[in-house]
């Protein structure tokens, strides 16, 4: 069978002007992902990151790590959702607020749910079907590219990563909604491609996190 290991990005910078940067705990983050890719002995063959800033730099830091010479071709498809623009039509206007991140969250999801409640008529620049669509086709064609037994990482967001467990569990929605809230930063999930398809194996490990790195774990 094939593999592929999706990596959340290191924590961001919430609450500053550009939240897209991975702040210092992030990058901290990223390397030691890479090196538990690396004690797990993964031989990706194959490496795939958003566009976004968090995304390409956990990819840099954690290859550097787990497979130098191996870069990440950047897709938009792996993009995460526009929070700005869903907290906008759904959620109020809600902003990130440093000093409360547990209201910012609770109204994200708010919105969250009512961008997904709303459909093809959300309103936002991207509606959940389209979102829906785009992830599902990034990975459908990473696995079609997959050789027998081949590995890939993938290293992108929360909400890409719960919503394409959530959809091999057999229900998209409910992944973005639940499992989103509870996925840490350089999380890794897996997933098994073969001639019975494609299965989710594990979601949001975090064992690397334990112990003497306890001091790296974080959920935003």
């Amino acid at each position: 069978m094939g593999a592929i290991y999706f990596v959340r990005h290191g924590q961001a910078s919430f609450g500053a002007a550009d939240y897209d940067v991975l702040s210092e705990l992030g990058r901290a983050q990223a390397g030691h992902a890479g090196r538990e890719l690396r004690r797990r002995a993964v031989e990706a063959t194959h490496a795939r990151c958003g566009t976004l800033s968090r995304q390409r730099a956990t990819a840099e830091l954690a290859l550097a790590e787990a497979a130098p010479g191996l870069a990440a071709s950047a897709d938009v498809r792996w993009n995460e959702y526009d929070h700005v623009d869903i907290a906008a039509h759904h959620g109020g206007g809600a902003a990130q607020n440093s000093a409360d991140p547990r209201a910012y969250q609770h109204a994200l999801e708010n919105a969250l749910a009512a961008w997904i409640e709303a459909g093809a008529a959300g309103g936002c620049a991207e509606t959940w079907p389209d979102f829906l669509a785009r992830v599902r086709a990034a990975l459908a064609e990473l696995v079609a590219e997959l050789g027998k037994g081949e590995q890939a990482v993938v290293f992108t967001s929360g909400g890409v990563i719960a919503t394409l467990c959530g959809d091999l569990l057999g229900d998209a929605a409910g992944g973005l909604l639940s499992l989103n809230r509870v996925a840490v930063n350089a999380g890794v999930s897996k997933v098994v491609t073969g001639r019975s398809g494609t299965t989710l194996l594990s979601f949001n490990e975090h064992g690397h996190f334990d112990g003497a790195a306890a001091g790296l774990l974080t959920y935003r």
